[in-house]
């Protein structure tokens, strides 16, 4: 049988950033190998080819999620992402996941961090064939001072827990770049800013100079950096020191900004898991007054990130799926919509963002994210037009193929669902606390 597909008669959104455009695209193998006018390249469809019609939808890259966490499961908290997820239980329930982004039109991923550091294993029983799933781009687990990341006292004063290796000395941050380098990351993540809980939004627990370690380290080794900075001067300063892609980067200033462009960095603002919290929270029990502060803090950080863009800096999608928030196949499409409501992105800059953009998280510019001649083969095809709705990419019914390393996946395949494993969820003596009036009213209410 052969391995080729001819996706015939659709139209063409290919990633690079072009108006759409009537064609034909050709695959044969992991490799596109045509790209023309209805008809005109029929010559070189391979014998045996499988046929999509793709008449009135629109054929684009397959998505690319440039920040997702696949091994944390869709948790509630941050006590089950620490302390409810063993590594084998992590590693079964990933695998467990991954058709999920599939069904969703999303053939690659960039996880910065992993549960116990089983991201490069995972990644690589994917690349086998053992199990369905994306291409896989990965870290280990995030390097951390003992101030923490973002579950500030759960996290300890030094050694490993959930998805953070705790470094404390520049003599730590190097050993440990060097090891996870040696396990298999595809990147180093730093966690620039972390909660205390006295203080009010995120603080630089990162010197420049230990920035400036890890990023040496890595990339004497070949080895890309990326950094989680939650506001102005972790920005800056990753930067400054080297990093390659900066996630959030929150309130970015005038500074922070010079900074990115001098030294050539891309930035993943990840604007889902705060626009979710902000218009969905409420109705998944979300704290009161968590609406305006995410709110705020897209729209505090959208501004800058639009002279960014036209500086050139590259603007890539992520949506941190992987949390209660931002579950496995249902918001991996979301970012682009932020851009467009946000940055005043047009849905093709948007979609170049998700697709050619995003293939630097996956180190593959000039390999993947565009339907081009000698591009690596995934594609989706859609019932309906990004180029003016690109909310359409977020509904998964409007897939009518998938395309992962030239091979159709099905998706007829059920979605995966399964129990709650036991011990896997909090389990809260109480909804509330008891005071004695509480009880005394509910008795006289009898």
């Amino acid at each position: 049988m052969s391995a080729a597909v001819h996706i015939a008669n659709g139209t063409l959104i290919d990633g690079s950033g072009a108006a759409p455009r009537r064609s034909d695209v050709v695959i044969d193998g992991d490799n596109i190998v045509a790209i023309g006018q209805p008809g005109a390249v029929a010559s070189k469809v391979p014998a045996g080819a499988t046929t999509i019609e793709a008449s009135g939808c629109v054929v684009m890259p397959g998505l690319i999620d440039a920040h997702c966490h696949i091994t944390f499961d869709d948790v509630q908290s941050n006590d089950e992402l620490f302390f409810h997820r063993p590594p084998t239980t992590a590693a079964l329930l990933t695998v467990f996941n991954l058709p999920k982004l599939l069904l969703a039109g999303v053939t690659s991923i960039m996880d910065p961090d992993t549960i116990m550091g089983i991201g490069p294993q995972v990644r690589d029983v994917v690349n086998a064939g053992a199990f369905a799933g994306p291409r896989i781009c990965t870290g280990v687990q995030a390097l951390l001072t003992s101030v923490g990341g973002t579950a500030g006292r759960l996290i300890p004063d030094d050694g490993a827990v959930g998805y953070a290796a705790i470094v404390n000395t520049i003599d730590e941050m190097v050993t440990t770049t060097r090891r996870q380098i040696k396990y298999g990351a595809d990147w180093i993540k730093i966690h620039a800013t972390g909660s205390i809980p006295t203080r009010q939004g995120e603080v630089q627990v990162w010197r420049l100079d230990e920035l400036k370690a890890v990023c040496d380290t890595a990339h004497e080794l070949g080895v890309p950096v990326l950094a989680h900075c939650r506001n102005a001067s972790s920005t800056r300063d990753a930067a400054l020191a080297g990093v390659d892609l900066i996630l959030h980067a929150s309130f970015i200033d005038d500074d922070g900004l010079q900074a990115v462009i001098d030294n050539g960095a891309a930035i993943c603002p990840t604007f889902t898991f705060l626009a979710n919290l902000a218009d969905y929270g409420d109705r998944v029990g979300a704290g009161a007054g968590m609406k305006e502060i995410f709110q705020g803090e897209i729209k505090a950080t959208a501004a800058m990130l639009r002279d960014a863009y036209d500086a050139g800096v590259p603007i890539l999608c992520g949506s941190e799926s992987g949390f209660a928030l931002t579950p496995y196949g249902h918001w991996h499409a979301r970012e682009m919509e932020v851009l467009v409501n946000e940055l005043g992105l047009s849905p093709i800059e948007a979609i170049t963002c998700a697709t050619k953009n995003n293939a630097l998280a996956m180190k593959m510019q000039g390999q993947l994210g565009v339907i081009a001649d000698g591009y690596r083969a995934d594609a989706i095809v859609v019932d309906g037009d990004p180029a003016v709705d690109v909310t359409v990419l977020q509904d998964r019914r409007r897939l009518r193929a998938v395309i992962s390393r030239g091979k159709p996946f099905d998706l007829t395949m059920p979605w995966p669902e399964r129990a709650t494993l036991a011990g896997e969820k909090v389990a809260n003596w109480a909804g509330q606390i008891l005071t004695y009036d509480a009880a005394v009213t509910r008795a006289d209410h009898r």
